[in-house]
């Protein structure tokens, strides 16, 4: 068997195993669900109906299968990526059954997982940025590590804080990881490109029973799971190969990134707690703005659904751009501020347009109840 039919396999079974242990998890809910069921009231819930959030078992189920299968090389370069996400996805996923593990300890398993992963394999951000005082900054091995560390922790809560509709996070992760994996291709690290693509198959499983219906979702554990491997593999691509800026990898994970950013600026320009939850998200947005027109001719999980393609074309833009200028950071940063201001200008669309609908939302509500109740009263 040549290298490029093991590498199909490989993804073949990390999407099959997946995909099967999702489905399992879906049928085997009345045993599990009083567990793994997500609540139906919050401020972030979009969905009517209870649904077990432990997809990230699932992702997690096609890695493993995907480890058994792979050649030693790529063995070598997975299992200490598994070993060091399982903080981070072990304390995801305690929280996706009890509903009682806070913010913090689960942010400081992030950084956990961060710093495992450097003791594992000694990958962190180098020093070639190209920006005079950061590369002075990295340069330092201790400002280095400690860096890697918060990066890899911040993109896993990234991908958590975008988790909110059906497809919305796999769908950007696998952007991200196809942007990561082609860039390696490109430059001959056919092993972490190997990874980036088989981790896609991976999620790929999970995706075919989340979107379009919502049947079973990622939870903390996957979110973080999925994070965590997309924030490594971009720090793994940078430190194997210095030739590539690690702007490229940074902008192939751009829409997470800018999201929590914005976010957080957001909310402490609002004087509120940064860690509290509001519905003022890029997606929340995008739902009553857009999604809602089509309140009344599509199901609630088909209508959860439609929200995630926009933000795909989002976390589209600097991925594309990222594959595009790997080598050229000047290209790259410029890349990072056009994604921004793409960011930032579809982001006041939607407020914009949502904020309007909220305002005429219970006016039009009562004119409909008002119709719906004159037509019921029979005619004299």
């Amino acid at each position: 068997m040549d290298l490029f039919a093991l590498d199909n396999a490989v993804a073949a079974v990390a999407s099959l195993v997946s995909y099967v242990f999702a489905l399992v998890l879906v049928r085997t809910s009345k045993w599990h669900g009083r567990f793994t069921l997500d609540v139906l009231s919050g401020i972030q819930k979009r969905h009517t109906t209870a649904t077990a959030r432990v997809g990230g078992a699932a992702i997690f189920a096609g890695l493993i299968g995907a480890w058994a299968l792979s050649p030693e090389a790529s063995q070598s370069l997975l299992a200490p990526v598994l070993v060091a996400a399982l903080p981070a996805f072990v304390f995801g996923l305690a929280e996706d059954l009890t509903k009682r593990v806070p913010v913090k300890p689960r942010l400081l398993a992030t950084m956990a997982s961060g710093a495992l992963a450097y003791v594992l394999t000694g990958a962190r951000v180098l020093d070639t940025t190209g920006v005079a005082w950061i590369d002075g900054a990295l340069a330092w091995l201790p400002f280095s590590v400690l860096f890697t560390v918060f990066a890899a922790a911040g993109v896993a809560n990234a991908v958590n804080i975008i988790d909110g509709f059906n497809g919305l996070a796999s769908g950007t992760t696998v952007i991200s990881l196809i942007a990561l994996g082609l860039i390696a291709q490109a430059c001959g690290d056919l092993e972490v490109a190997g990874l980036c693509f088989v981790a896609c198959a991976a999620t790929a499983g999970f995706f075919l029973v989340n979107f379009p219906f919502g049947k079973l979702f990622l939870g903390d554990g996957g979110a973080y799971l999925l994070g965590f491997f997309l924030a490594w593999m971009a720090v793994m691509l940078s430190y194997r190969n210095p030739m590539i800026s690690p702007w490229a990898p940074l902008l192939a994970c751009a829409y997470p990134v800018i999201e929590t950013l914005f976010t957080i600026a957001r909310r402490l320009w609002a004087r509120k707690h940064p860690g509290k939850p509001d519905s003022d998200h890029l997606h929340s947005l995008v739902d009553v703005a857009i999604a809602s027109r089509f309140r009344h001719t599509l199901s609630p999980a088909l209508r959860n659904a439609i929200v995630s393609p926009f933000c795909w074309l989002i976390a589209a833009l600097p991925a594309l751009l990222s594959v595009r200028f790997a080598m050229r950071p000047g290209a790259l940063v410029i890349g990072a501020v056009m994604s921004c201001a793409v960011y930032l200008g579809f982001y006041w669309y939607v407020a914009t347009t949502a904020k309007t609908r909220r305002r005429f939302a219970p006016k039009m509500t009562a004119l409909t109840d008002t119709v719906r109740d004159r037509g019921s009263v029979p005619a004299r």
